[in-house]
């Protein structure tokens, strides 16, 4: 047996790694229900839910089983649920007016959830017109096919009012239009809606890892967000969005994909006296279940390695869905 007396200090760091007991004491970081959002389709039309071939465990719920979703998440000790409402094809068109028609799904989706959990669970909504658009972009389009940013503004003003109206406790808008916020926060304080907040996506990139979540909003879109949404070379434009959405009311902001954007979401954590979110987003989720599948990975641990990774860059809440299924785990 050799001994290595007097070539390196005293300290041994693994004394604090020798058991589970002992890491747990010794964790700086640990997740709990309350961190985590559960992000939720509804779909119009449908009696039971579909499943989406890109997200194994996700669904396009029916209005039946998106109540029963919300009672579970409460349940499991979840704070919020984020609903994405997909209308009918149908229904779509160039202004996305079924996203601001009081009777349309996204606003049916919040009355059924807030009927059935009321205050027991943060219900939140996308404030978005892509799901509600036959051209799939996040606002209206000028003469040219061009998002019009201002015009866009007006819509989501009208949204932010029937998403209020129907009984949202968070609105949630993900278009990147410059001066939204602002737009949104006027728009519910003039209409009586004071207490409802504003959760900025105020550094949402221009990702390739939304590519399953268009299948789960049944997206049209033609072309590409990267005119609005954050080119993923840049970080100081991310902190000057931040700086912008604060001025204009944000009660909290949001980093949009989340592992890929670790160091922005850091980088905001550290500079804001607000919470903050990251969102684990469709094509996060999509390569955890693909790999776990394959036998190429543990599933419960790599979750959990992510979830932990993003709480511990800054995030306070994270939309994930896997949401309820760790909170039980947690719990």
């Amino acid at each position: 047996m050799s001994t290595t007396y007097g070539t390196f200090p005293g300290a041994r760091p693994r004394r604090l790694r020798t058991t589970p007991a002992m890491r747990r004491m010794v964790a700086e970081y640990r997740l709990h229900p309350s961190d985590l959002i559960l992000p939720a389709f509804v779909r119009e039309g449908v009696s039971e839910p579909v499943p989406i071939s890109a997200m194994p465990g996700v669904v396009q719920h029916s209005r039946d089983t998106l109540r029963k979703a919300a009672v579970e998440a409460v349940a499991a000790g979840v704070s919020g649920i984020m609903l994405f409402g997909v209308p009918e094809e149908a229904k779509k068109d160039a202004l996305g007016t079924a996203g601001t028609d009081p009777d349309g799904i996204l606003q049916v989706a919040i009355r059924d959830v807030k009927a059935e959990v009321g205050d027991e669970l943060v219900i939140m909504s996308d404030l978005c017109l892509d799901e509600f658009t036959d051209h799939g972009h996040c606002g209206v389009l000028d003469a040219e096919g061009r998002v019009d940013n201002d015009a866009t503004l007006e819509r989501y003003a009208e949204m932010a009012q029937v998403q209020a109206d129907a009984g949202v406790h968070v609105v949630g808008p993900s278009g990147m239009m410059d001066g939204q916020v602002g737009v949104i926060r006027d728009a519910l304080d003039q209409t009586g809606h004071e207490d409802v907040s504003v959760l900025a996506y105020t550094a949402k990139y221009a990702s390739a890892f939304y590519g399953p979540f268009r299948e789960a909003v049944g997206s049209s879109l033609q072309g590409d967000r990267k005119t609005y949404q954050q080119d993923p070379a840049n970080l100081r434009e991310s902190m000057r969005e931040l700086a912008l959405d604060l001025e204009e009311g944000a009660d909290m902001v949001m980093v949009k994909p989340a592992l890929p954007y670790l160091d922005v979401l850091a980088k905001v954590a550290e500079a804001v006296d607000v919470p903050v979110a990251a969102y684990q987003i469709s094509g996060e989720y999509a390569m955890v279940e693909a790999a776990a599948a394959n036998g190429w990975i543990d599933r419960e641990r790599a979750i959990l390695e992510t979830l932990t990774g993003i709480k511990r860059a800054g995030a306070n809440m994270i939309l994930t869905y896997w949401a309820t299924e760790v909170a039980r785990q947690l719990g």
